[in-house]
């Protein structure tokens, strides 16, 4: 199929339609997170409102058409008037997809390059793709001209991780005579022993823990509502199993009420949220390992280093974190190597700077 040119509205889709569609596909086929269609929504709706603009700006820059030629296109001006200029671009004429070149993109690229960092480019390259992508298999592009584009260099930063003695300083920070301090101690517990994502934390039922004998599980609802089954250590079974006995105390004030399906009650009995989480992990982060910005993630990057330190295949620490890639694993080899080195550097005779005799 011939792509239809670009400023032919005689059946063509605006970039706005398309990016509606692209966005309901998002959610209704791909099953993509809000978080990630609002991503995309932003990123999309960006590039959309710089493509009216150039198109605004180029209709500006043409000649406005003469009295004669108005009178042909149907125009009745009065004497010596001509069209204004940039009236050829319609009130409300969005631009086509077909209108989305290489040479438009990388005007667009250039834009932001002037007011972003190359990791927020290089997102909105890929949302671009993504999109015209789809477009393309549809039928309604001829080719993917994002797929031209350069991305940035983006200098990834190492994952975040405490060590083995200071994770278990924070784990043994929360009190244990109060039904919240048990609560922290297993939410804590499980962000490091399951390598959970906090979403995947706050989003766990009862009916998702499993014990079978000496083994237990949870049943963990990811990316993309994709499901996965990851172990539990026995502290972190411990933990939760304590935190069990005194969840009742968990409730409303009130009424009484308390959800009765989420393992992680707030302390009005709702399900606990994510920026609670966030807060609790700061804070114990503080008290037990001297930092403060520690966040949940960090306890999740911690899991997965102290796993492949002790050992553990990277396609086994791929499907307990529920990577989609196995490069998004392999960064932690990274942290690994660079942590041994500094023990090496530290403790090997060999590795010690001699000192001048």
């Amino acid at each position: 199929m011939h792509a239809r040119r670009s400023g032919d509205r005689s059946g063509g889709t605006t970039l706005e339609q398309a990016i509606a569609r692209f966005l309901t596909y998002l959610t209704a086929e791909r099953r993509a997170s809000r978080h990630t269609v609002a991503a995309y929504r932003r990123d999309l709706e960006q590039l959309a409102r710089f493509a009216r603009e150039k198109a605004a700006a180029n209709a500006d820059r043409r000649p406005a058409p003469t009295r004669g030629k108005a009178k042909a296109a149907g125009k009745n001006p009065a004497a010596g008037e001509t069209l204004a200029a940039g009236e050829a671009l319609a009130a409300g004429d969005a631009p086509a997809v077909d209108g989305l070149d290489v040479l438009l993109l990388r005007s667009w690229l250039g834009s932001l390059a002037r007011t972003h960092a190359p990791a927020s480019i290089a997102r909105k390259v890929g949302a671009a793709r993504a999109l015209l992508r789809y477009l393309e298999r549809r039928g309604e592009v001829d080719k993917n001209a994002a797929a031209q584009l350069a991305l940035p260099k983006v200098r990834r930063p190492l994952p975040t991780f405490l060590d083995v003695d200071a994770a278990a300083e924070v784990m043994e920070i929360p009190g244990a005579d109060t039904a919240e301090g048990l609560r922290d101690r297993a939410i804590l517990e499980t962000l490091y022993g399951a390598g959970l994502r906090v979403s995947e934390l706050c989003g766990l039922d009862l009916a998702h823990v499993t014990r079978q004998l000496d083994r237990a599980s949870v049943r963990v609802v990811g990316k993309g509502d994709k499901e996965r089954i990851v172990p539990l250590g026995s502290h972190a079974l411990a933990a939760i199993e304590r935190y069990l006995e005194r969840r009742a105390e968990l409730a409303d004030p009130t009424t009484g009420a308390r959800d009765p399906r989420a393992l992680f009650l707030s302390r009005r009995g709702a399900r606990i949220g994510v920026r609670r989480v966030q807060a609790l992990v700061q804070r114990y982060g503080a008290l037990g390992a001297g930092r403060a910005d520690l966040h949940p993630h960090a306890l999740r990057h911690t899991c997965a280093t102290h796993l492949l330190d002790g050992g553990a295949d990277l396609r086994a620490i791929q499907k307990l974190l529920g990577h989609a890639s196995l490069a998004t694993t392999q960064r932690y080899t990274h942290v690994s190597i660079d942590h041994l080195l500094k023990v090496y550097d530290a403790a090997h005779p060999m590795a010690r700077k001699r000192s001048p005799s």
